[in-house]
């Protein structure tokens, strides 16, 4: 009930293992490699442990959609059986017919049988056991027996097993060693960072149809934090934090919705630290005093410049009334500041201005980011900093907190040197980079004219032209020479991975839809700069 709300077009955090919303983080991805790795070697097992929930379905599925097409797989989803019942579901997973009530060593020798028939035809033959830390020992004993078939380069049956941490304790049984012994690769998956959290939670509303942030910088700490990087639970946290969200018609979500969604979701209330550290405490002080000083650049204000006259102009005597007129100029300043911020706690007026600046409009029942599309803009967050503002050049709508931790939203207009144009609601102002840095959260979001029939990605297997384009791309932004290349060979895997690592991107060596868009940005000309320098990797 709440997508027209958020401008989404699907639920983004349903637990339903719906491929559309895969996401593989850099450890996601080192699994599937260990997976991969395992089984293109002559044993027979392969090993896959994680908590609950930290994704090893997800791998597994993603590994099944890389297995070649002469793989036969069998898939046991209930591991809790005998031997017996183990091996007839193995056959009916293989397609392997058998006869009423059969015992054990006619279904062994179906099964071998089997084996050495696919073998024959040059076939693989591969099973998956999710949730095996219930299997019996005698079970798994069995299993390391049907791996005994066996060519003089390699098993006949390669075996997955996928299960929760006690997995590991299981195998390390004395009756179990020599298992263990047949384990080529194995790999433990560990939950997600804070940042891949962030990655994650923006890439499943990217996929949903929502482009604009939607969570504060904070919110994803908190995720984090009550999660433990488990992307179940994230989903549930933020299935629950977006209920919220609407319910008080509220946007973005803060820590605050996420910590009441905690609560639902685990039941219990997560413990407050209320004691204040002597630094916050210090800092606060120092903020209070000082945040007039850093609000505006001497140059940009006319009150603090008529102040510094006076100063060469009069003997010492009148430096009291001096001193007077600079406090007065430096106050009246921050009420201006104060007045703009209290005016800028809704995020709709940023996107309007940023829209303007594009010469768009905001559509009336339409988000920021549809209205764009509609215009034939597209959106484009990230978490940066002022050099990641600098480095693009392009306007920015920035996620900003004032000295109570309150959020207020603005929009990047334009930069000269160390001060940027900052407009909040209908007021511009200059800032400093200092006060800029010090009310940033790191948040912020651009929109861009995307080029048309660009490719999902670029890797090994893409055409010889799209290779050409990435070379090409990847020069231009460095300012180096392109080379003439033919194939995606290890040199410019490298230039690639440099550029993803740039720009806090996964850097896998595939130039995917975020890394595209990242040169894409680069390389595009059109709409309204922050300056006229020229944009820098």
């Amino acid at each position: 009930m709440y997508k027209a709300f958020f401008g989404l077009n699907d639920n983004p955090f349903s637990i339903a293992p719906n491929p559309h919303y895969l996401f593989l983080s850099d450890r996601h991805r080192e699994a599937l490699a260990h997976l991969t790795y395992g089984l293109g070697e002559t044993g027979g097992f392969v090993l896959l442990t994680g908590e609950v929930g930290t994704g090893k379905t997800t791998v597994s599925r993603c590994l099944l959609k890389q297995l070649p097409e002469n793989t036969d797989t069998a898939f046991i989803l209930n591991p809790s059986l005998t031997e017996s019942e183990l091996l007839a579901t193995l056959c009916d997973e293989l397609g392997i017919v058998y006869g009423d009530d059969p015992s054990l060593k006619q279904l062994t020798d179906l099964i071998s049988k089997f084996l050495l028939e696919n073998h024959s035809k040059n076939r693989n033959t591969v099973l998956i056991i999710d949730e095996a830390q219930h299997l019996r020992a005698e079970v798994l004993e069995q299993l390391r027996l049907l791996t005994n078939l066996e060519t003089d380069t390699k098993k006949l049956l390669q075996v997955i097993l996928i299960g929760q941490p006690e997995l590991q304790q299981l195998l390390k049984r004395q009756e179990l060693r020599q298992l263990a012994q047949r384990i080529t690769a194995r790999y433990h998956l560990l939950p997600l960072t804070v940042e891949e959290v962030a990655l994650y939670v923006q890439h499943r509303l990217q996929v949903a149809g929502r482009h604009e942030p939607l969570f504060h910088k904070s919110a994803i700490k908190a995720l984090h934090k009550y999660s433990g990087g488990i992307p179940r639970l994230i989903n549930l946290l933020c299935e629950r934090a977006l209920m919220a969200s609407y319910a008080q018609s509220k946007v973005p979500i803060d820590n605050k919705m996420v910590r009441l969604a905690s609560v639902e979701v685990l039941g219990e209330e997560p413990k407050q630290n209320n004691m204040l550290k002597p630094a916050a405490i210090a800092a606060s002080l120092v903020v209070t005093f000082g945040v007039a000083l850093y609000a505006f650049m001497p140059n940009n204000n006319p009150a603090a410049s008529a102040a510094n006259t006076t100063e060469q102009s009069q003997p010492a005597p009148q430096l009291n009334q001096q001193e007077q007129l600079s406090k007065q100029a430096l106050s009246s300043s921050q009420r201006v500041l104060n007045s703009a911020i209290e005016q800028s706690r809704e995020i709709a007026s940023a996107y309007a201005s940023i829209l303007g600046l594009w010469d768009k409009v905001p559509y009336i029942g339409l988000s920021a980011c549809q209205s764009a599309k509609q215009q034939g803009l597209a959106c484009f967050q990230q978490q940066g900093n002022w050099h990641s503002l600098v480095r693009l050049n392009y306007p920015a709508v920035v996620y900003l907190a004032d000295d109570n931790n309150q959020a207020f939203y603005g929009t990047i207009v334009s930069r000269q040197g160390e001060q940027v144009l900052l407009q909040l609601n209908e007021q511009q102002l200059w800032v400093s980079r200092d006060w800029f840095n010090r009310h940033f959260t790191g948040t912020f979001e651009i929109l861009w004219q995307a080029p048309t029939n660009q490719p999902k990605e670029i890797g090994q297997s893409a055409n010889p032209a799209q290779i050409q384009w990435l070379e090409n791309s990847l020069a231009r932004v460095t300012g180096t020479s392109p080379r003439l290349v033919n194939r995606f060979d290890a040199e410019l895997e490298q230039k690639l991975k440099d550029f993803q690592r740039q720009h806090g991107l996964i850097a896998d060596g595939i130039a995917g839809s975020q890394t595209l868009v990242q040169l894409n940005l680069y390389l595009s000309d059109a709409g309204p700069r922050l300056g006229q320098s020229k944009r820098l990797y």
